[in-house]
């Protein structure tokens, strides 16, 4: 078991080593802002409520898309699980400093970074599902592209259908846990009901979607450029070993 563990943190620590910065840097910063601009709703009416944070999911699930081409599905989600850790960290810096008394009111800026315990547990959640199921079937519907595995169709398919499921469950999740399950306790009864869940959470899931097809070729020629230029052969060699 322990060297199991070993060997585990040991392939991590070469991923994160063997995975370009500013792919990392882009995961991590996409899931701190996602989570800060979920704060403000831009617009909602009948069944569609949508936030802030749809300005930069797409970019969150372009990253987890692209690392799954090069390095794999389980790589993938270990980096995803990286920047929720770092997320974390920074979720409570901003609950420490909104905490701190001061002489000016700050109550605007306490309310943002505050947050609520269960907002914080719920896109936490969400997104940690949510990878997963884009990670593994970005990675499945690639094994089925035998004759052009590297082309733009089969990059295409993989994320659109991956990133479409993968943004409808971290929407759904993150919609049921709030105002189904917290929001009737800590909101004075205010909830939604399953059916508003699901089409909300069908209608972010286009729209980010849309955002996903518009940035698609970017991912497509930086996995091009890593293939040529043999970006992370350590780690892969070590996986295939």
């Amino acid at each position: 078991m322990r060297s199991r563990i070993k060997n585990t943190v040991s392939d991590i620590v070469l991923l994160l080593r063997s995975v370009p910065s500013p792919i990392i840097t882009l995961l991590v910063l996409s899931v701190v802002l996602m989570n800060l601009l979920a704060n403000k709703t831009i617009y909602q009416r009948g069944f569609l409520a949508v936030d802030g944070g749809i300005m930069v999911s797409w970019l969150t699930f372009l990253c987890m898309d692209i690392i799954t081409k090069r390095f794999g599905a389980r790589a993938a989600t270990q980096v995803s699980i990286f920047a929720l850790v770092v997320n974390l960290f920074c979720v409570g810096m901003f609950a420490v400093v909104s905490i701190i008394p001061t002489e000016t009111d700050y109550s605007a800026f306490n309310s943002i970074f505050g947050g609520s315990w269960f907002i914080v547990l719920s896109s936490s959640l969400a997104f940690l599902t949510s990878a997963i199921f884009n990670n593994g079937l970005n990675a499945a519907i690639g094994r089925l592209f035998k004759s052009n595995p590297d082309g733009r169709a089969a990059y295409c398919t993989r994320s659109y259908i991956s990133t479409f499921i993968g943004q409808f469950v971290d929407n759904f999740v993150f919609a049921s846990l709030v105002f189904m399950v917290f929001a009737p306790i800590y909101w004075g009864g205010f909830s939604w009901t399953l059916p508003q869940c699901i089409t909300c959470s069908l209608i972010g899931a286009f729209l980010e979607l849309f955002m996903e097809v518009i940035f698609s070729p970017i991912g497509y020629n930086v996995c091009r450029r890593w293939q040529m230029e043999n970006v992370g052969d350590a780690y892969l060699r070590r996986q295939a070993a």
